[in-house]
């Protein structure tokens, strides 16, 4: 019997996480992850104490065919990314690894080229974060070290992130 390896170890749990997710577009889970020890997890969904998008069988951003990556101001939801890093203590972070997993609500497939949004990119420079590992299929994932989103700043307003 082959021992899954670590990176998809924690991708698993990321995307057992993002099964809580409450919008109706894309759902995605984080967890960050620092010497072998899960320090936080997030999914996305609304402020707590706020109607989910599931609770109230509606999506602005879909109502209004908003493009994906475009318009977050609309959005009830509160990125996966953000809701770790603001469930962790920074001194837990800096040097951590955040895992993101995404999926299409509707189809259950994960989100082509999933990456996090420039705020996302932001919160997650400030954090201390040191690397993001991000799942494209079951088996496959990409390593980003941060560091090349620092060096390289004038990408962070132009990926296309959720």
């Amino acid at each position: 019997m082959k021992r899954r390896d670590k990176h998809n170890y924690y991708l698993d749990i990321a995307e057992t996480v993002l099964e809580r997710g409450t919008c109706l577009r894309r759902n995605y889970g984080s967890i960050i992850v620092k010497n072998d020890e899960i320090i936080s997890t997030g999914y996305t969904g609304s402020p707590r104490g706020r109607k989910n998008c599931i609770d109230l069988n509606k999506c602005i951003r879909d109502e209004l065919n908003v493009p994906r990556g475009t318009h977050y101001e609309l959005c009830r939801s509160v990125h996966s990314e953000a809701n770790a890093i603001i469930s962790a203590s920074r001194k837990d972070m800096i040097g951590a690894t955040l895992y993101l997993v995404g999926k299409d609500a509707k189809t259950k497939d994960f989100v082509e080229n999933a990456n996090s949004c420039a705020m996302c990119k932001r919160l997650i420079i400030n954090s201390g974060i040191k690397t993001v590992v991000i799942r494209d299929t079951k088996d496959c994932y990409r390593i980003i070290e941060v560091e090349e989103w620092v060096e390289n700043d004038d990408s962070l307003s132009s990926n296309i992130g959720y």
